[in-house]
């Protein structure tokens, strides 16, 4: 009892009742947190039940939600012209108290991209994602647009890259994004897009290397390298080079590589073990589109582990990420066999 008293507990009614200098808040996503202002802290659990909460339904009509300039959110409510930061919906919460999950067991194939990020306000942070008009690099560029990042979608194609921006920006007409170009293949296209960024004079926070081709019929950039080769890999590694000195004085910062576990398929190495530059970028006659693809996706990790063995100790992070395996994007759209392929595996491999 001693201790009920201490914390403010024992003069409450009821369980659902909140003790003094406590708030009930929702995140932009629906979740609800308490805020404790005599301890200036925040949680996920009820102070006195411990129950985890998440509203239900959408807010009704006349309502707005919206965030102010710290972040945070509050409701405007147009037909009785007022403002609140006290949730409509808060009367009809539904319990979220699962067990809570190992490490291990936190995140599954079923995850998508908003359950990684809940609760997060990501406020304040700028993001470069490259290839992000479409597929895994749409989806992660909406969901930490959604929680408050400023989202560079570098894409090549302008216009897809803006009716991108316009689909994140239908779900939150608030969200700080916006698409520039960015061509992998011309080394000139990535120079460019690396001075108009830094013409900005904004912190980079996160770089997310995501961009690629499959199954490309063999030919040469502007560069005179093989397409697969210089878009999945090289792009990339110039274009962390040109970003670099950003990276480091928006520490902390990370990059992530997007690479795929098919970099265990294949090898750069020639016969005596020494490295085959060769290899990296073939001639027509030793091309396989398979094994180009596999190679790039080996280079994206080989060069994420050293870039963190680099730049960790100035607070830069490098990670490379396997997204699963033949998730159907549009990475296929180069030969109808993989697009039969992967509508095949479609059933039984994680969906977009």
């Amino acid at each position: 009892m001693a201790a009920l008293k201490y914390a403010g507990l024992e003069d409450t009614d009821s369980e659902e009742e909140l003790p003094p200098g406590w708030e009930e808040r929702t995140t932009k996503d629906g979740w609800v947190y308490y805020a404790n202002h005599l301890e200036e802290k925040t949680q996920w659990e009820h102070p006195k039940s411990g129950k985890r909460k998440r509203v239900a339904g959408g807010l009704p009509y006349g309502w707005e939600q919206e965030t102010d300039e710290n972040g945070q959110v509050y409701f405007v409510d147009h037909i009785n012209k007022r403002t609140t930061y006290l949730d409509p919906r808060l009367a009809f919460t539904v319990e979220d108290n699962p067990v809570k999950p190992t490490t291990r067991q936190k995140y599954d194939g079923n995850s998508t991209a908003m359950e990684i990020l809940q609760g997060r306000d990501l406020s304040g942070k700028v993001v470069i994602i490259t290839g992000a008009n479409s597929g895994i690099g749409f989806e992660t560029a909406k969901s930490l647009a959604l929680h408050g990042a400023y989202v560079i979608l570098a894409c090549r194609n302008m216009s897809r890259g803006n009716d991108a921006v316009q689909r994140i920006l239908v779900e939150w007409h608030k969200a700080k994004v916006e698409a520039m170009t960015l061509d992998l293949a011309s080394l000139q296209s990535v120079q460019h897009f690396a001075e108009a960024f830094k013409s900005k004079n904004v912190p980079l926070h996160i770089l997310i290397c995501n961009a690629a081709v499959f199954g490309a019929p063999w030919c040469l950039t502007e560069d005179d390298l093989e397409s697969t080769f210089q878009v999945n890999h090289l792009g990339h590694f110039y274009l962390v080079q040109l970003l670099e000195d950003v990276l480091r004085r928006s520490s902390p910062a990370r990059v992530v590589m997007v690479s795929s576990e098919s970099h265990r398929f294949t090898e750069i190495k020639d016969s005596s073990g020494k490295l085959d530059f060769n290899l990296l970028s073939p001639s027509k006659k030793e091309y396989w589109a398979m094994l180009a693809y596999n190679r790039s996706k080996l280079c994206n990790i080989l060069f994420s582990n050293e870039l963190n063995r680099r730049l960790s100790p100035h607070g830069v992070t490098s990670n490379s990420v396997h997204p699963g395996n033949m998730i159907y994007s549009s990475i296929h759209r180069n030969w109808w066999v993989y697009t039969l392929l992967f509508t095949l595996a479609r059933p039984f491999t994680k969906s977009m």
